[in-house]
């Protein structure tokens, strides 16, 4: 196995760390103040084939793998978790929902307008009264001639706010748990009955947009099945699966971007008569740190090439978002506490990160329901 990039990777990882670090950097602290995306990076990524880097030329994509995927996540959250969870959101759930269960003609039709950028996708399963637990959800969609009708809503979609293309999950037979009776639909933001909330306010990726959504009596044709009917859980958990090699590579992002701003502010700063990096306290933890990032690193990688060789990754994405989120968290809190006063001020970007992280131990699974994941595929009963 080599634990080294090869060349197109390592040329892929520049671009992103280049565009992250001139196009998103100067932005990041502005759009989390005012709490508010700023589109023109999204028409900048559609330019550079952002939004569609694991999926093929065929359908507009960049023909790249889930690897590259993971090296643009890190690399955009180093300086911007809100942009990193935009990307995931589009890529990893609504995009994926389609490319793996789409028909041809239906990843002509929607795949191939989200994956060259044109258009924005979002997911829709998360409910006011069902989060970790499925069963609790109470959107559902009725058959009416050759149409269906959904009614519901759904809480805390990201891109909602601007998405175009929605993948919605909703109850189809509710005589039977919603594992076996959900179905996924594909819907636009433009049909009657769709009704999105202004932003939920939030503790941090506080610039994404992230929603509720109402779905008041929303027509549409059989033909925007996504799979079959009644199998929607499957098309949601298998997206989750993909989801959260993203969010372990944000993860890892919001680590290394933080520790990289705590060591460039200790080099500078003087206490007792010498920088704080000179401290062997601080050398030691710096270096803890580093390795657990590294460690990160190496497992979101693994993830993702389980996933681009075709093999069941799913408890390998659980073991890479549980350990790189809580390494996220570790991170960021020593970050602030390195920098002191200043660290928990936002003329700094590290205070930003702390906030940032913390939701990575909660969507798209939380660390318990990863724990769950692992364990079960462990055959441990």
């Amino acid at each position: 196995m080599d634990f080294k990039l090869d060349k197109v990777h390592q040329l892929q990882q520049q671009l992103f760390r280049t565009f992250a670090e001139t196009e998103i950097k100067p932005l990041a602290k502005d759009m989390d103040e005012n709490e508010q995306y700023d589109l023109g990076l999204l028409k900048k990524m559609q330019k550079y084939g952002f939004l569609g880097i694991p999926y093929g030329k065929e359908y507009g994509g960049c023909g790249s793998d889930t690897l590259a995927y993971t090296l643009c996540m890190e690399e955009v959250s180093r300086v911007d978790a809100s942009s990193g969870i935009t990307i995931s959101v589009h890529t990893s759930l609504a995009c994926s929902c389609i490319a793996n269960f789409g028909t041809e003609e239906q990843k002509q039709k929607f795949l191939r307008p989200l994956v060259d950028g044109s258009k924005i996708g979002c997911f829709g399963l998360t409910e006011p009264g069902a989060g970790s637990d499925v069963q609790g959800a109470q959107t559902v969609a009725v058959p009416d001639g050759d149409d269906y009708i959904i009614t519901g809503n759904k809480i805390f979609t990201t891109n909602s706010g601007f998405a175009d293309t929605f993948v919605v999950f909703a109850l189809t037979d509710r005589t039977v748990p919603a594992a076996k009776g959900l179905t996924a639909f594909i819907v636009d933001r433009t049909m009657p009955g769709v009704q999105v909330s202004d932003n939920i306010e939030r503790m941090g990726i506080r610039a994404a947009s992230n929603c509720i959504v109402n779905y008041d009596n929303v027509r549409v044709s059989k033909d925007r099945i996504l799979g079959q009917l009644n199998k929607g859980f499957k098309i949601a958990m298998g997206a989750l699966d993909c989801g959260r090699i993203g969010i372990a590579a944000q993860s890892v992002g919001i680590a290394q971007g933080a520790l990289n701003e705590a060591i460039k502010y200790a080099k500078e700063r003087k206490q007792f008569g010498k920088p704080i990096t000179a401290f062997q306290n601080t050398q030691f933890k710096i270096a803890e740190l580093q390795t657990k990032i590294d460690a990160a690193r190496l497992m979101t990688w693994r993830a993702a090439l389980s996933e681009d060789a075709h093999e069941k990754f799913g408890p390998l994405a659980a073991m890479a978002k549980l350990f790189a989120s809580d390494v996220a968290n570790d991170v960021t809190r020593y970050a602030v506490q390195m920098m002191g006063g200043y660290g928990y001020c936002r003329e700094y970007p590290v205070e930003r990160m702390m906030r940032d992280a913390k939701i990575t131990e909660i969507y798209e699974g939380t660390s318990e329901v990863m724990k769950i994941v692992i364990s079960g595929s462990m055959k441990l009963k």
